[in-house]
């Protein structure tokens, strides 16, 4: 900003009876102090929001939010050019480190993390994250993998006790090695996948389903899920699966996967399944053979998450109700409630499937169409990639409009939404909250 301050021209007598007016102005900063100070200005905002999106403190995030927002002539615009600038990333260890710690509940965990000796910050991975089976660790499956991934692939492998991956800890486990990983290295947001072998196999469904849209594909290795998580297919629509199972397999059936290929085959979900006839001498038909590896790692080359699906499918219990790409479920009726253990203890609404469902399609240009089941409150997060914020937008629930008007993007849901999803490539700066009328809440099992 040019600061003026005024100057007389002249000295006049007090005897002068008409006014001279005070026109003239000090002479503007050099163009290079102009430069200077804009740089100065745009160096303080891009620090303050690098700052807003890594702090851990709640409360300081807040305060810097606040900061920001009093800064002059600051719009979700600047706000979005400084987050869409390239991220820059220091120089990290490469190479096998079998034993990494990471923070999970105020205590540290343990993971194992490879990364090719070619690695450069100035280019982005794809991240495989690999989960082990019943005694097993991450290290051991670390050896396993590293010898076949070759210089392609960034490879994490957490370790939970006994494989114990169906838990919350195990869930909480996987996404803060994720945003430990994502933080220190360049890692591309689009070709991210999970991936386990027996009990892992079955984290991987878990995880995969709750979390698919952080993911490019998802492939369980000799693993099944319960029959009560079947609905949570729903969520793979946009996220691949690759399935292998041992025809062999004595710890885990084939049929599991069978039934589970079935259901995705009457969902709709995109899958690529493989049975395999081989043995192991000691584990039998339960193990993921070396010869399945060549057709695996082309489907994984192959696959790109969709960042902004134009419909989204979304099943939730009450212990999920977080941020689904563009969706999130906010109040629902009473609803199945997973334990610590995930379902080891079965009410009626667990063994009952009865969880809250929604969809939401952009069905015309600014249309959202959307229709729930057992759902109070839901919220959509809107970008420029899904609506045109310059005319009014309309949102149809259940067959009832619900919403017609404008919608004002804001800094701070820009920045509160890349900071909880720890995601700085998908913005959505604008979010409509919308309660659904308890006459127009559909109760379908």
């Amino acid at each position: 900003m040019i600061h003026r301050t005024k100057r007389f021209v002249g000295l006049l007598s007090c005897l002068v009876l008409s006014m001279v007016a005070l026109s003239s102005w000090a002479d503007p900063l050099p163009e290079t102090g102009k430069d200077e100070a804009l740089q100065s200005s745009e160096r303080s905002l891009s620090s303050l929001v690098k700052k807003y999106v890594e702090t851990s403190s709640p409360e300081r995030a807040q305060g810097v939010l606040a900061d920001i927002q009093r800064m002059p002539d600051v719009t979700v615009e600047t706000i979005s050019t400084i987050l869409q600038q390239p991220p820059r990333y220091e120089a990290q260890p490469v190479g096998a480190q079998p034993r990494r710690s990471v923070r999970v509940r105020d205590q540290d965990a343990e993971y194992a993390l490879y990364v090719p000796t070619s690695y450069t910050p100035e280019q982005s991975y794809p991240l495989i994250l690999c989960l082990h089976g019943a005694g097993f660790t991450g290290e051991a499956y670390l050896d396993r993998w590293m010898p076949r991934l070759g210089e392609k692939y960034i490879l994490a492998c957490p370790s939970v006790t006994m494989g114990s991956w169906w838990t919350r800890y195990g869930e909480e486990l996987v996404l803060d090695v994720l945003h430990e990983v994502q933080e220190q290295y360049h890692i591309d947001p689009n070709r991210i996948f999970l991936t386990g072998m027996s009990n892992g196999g079955i984290g991987a469904w878990i995880i995969g389903m709750h979390h698919a849209d952080r993911f490019a594909g998802i492939a369980p290795m000799a693993s099944g899920i319960d029959e009560v998580l079947y609905p949570f297919l729903e969520n793979l629509v946009h996220t691949p699966v690759y399935v292998i199972h041992g025809v062999e397999d004595q710890v885990m059936p084939v049929q599991l996967s069978r039934d589970l290929v079935k259901e995705m085959e009457r969902r709709g979900i995109p899958y690529h399944y493989q049975e395999h006839t081989w043995t192991h001498a000691h584990a039998g038909g339960h193990f993921f053979p070396k010869q399945a590896l060549p057709d695996l790692m082309a489907w994984f080359n192959g696959q790109q998450r969709e960042p902004v699906p134009r419909s989204i499918s979304l099943v939730r219990d009450a212990t999920h109700l977080s941020p689904f790409s563009w969706v999130r479920i906010d109040m629902t009726d009473q609803i199945a409630a997973f334990t610590e253990n995930l379902i080891d203890s079965r009410d009626e609404f667990i063994t009952g499937g009865i969880y809250a469902k929604l969809h939401a399609q952009i069905t015309t240009p600014n249309k959202i169409v959307v229709s729930t089941n057992r759902i109070r409150r839901f919220t959509v997060f809107l970008n420029q990639d899904l609506v045109d914020f310059s005319k009014p937008v309309i949102v149809e629930t259940n067959g009832t409009k619900s919403f017609e008007g404008l919608v004002e993007p804001s800094i701070e849901t820009l920045l509160q939404e890349v900071r909880h999803r720890s995601d700085t490539h998908t913005f959505f700066p604008a979010k409509l909250t919308i309660d659904v009328p308890s006459t127009n809440i559909v109760d379908e099992k």
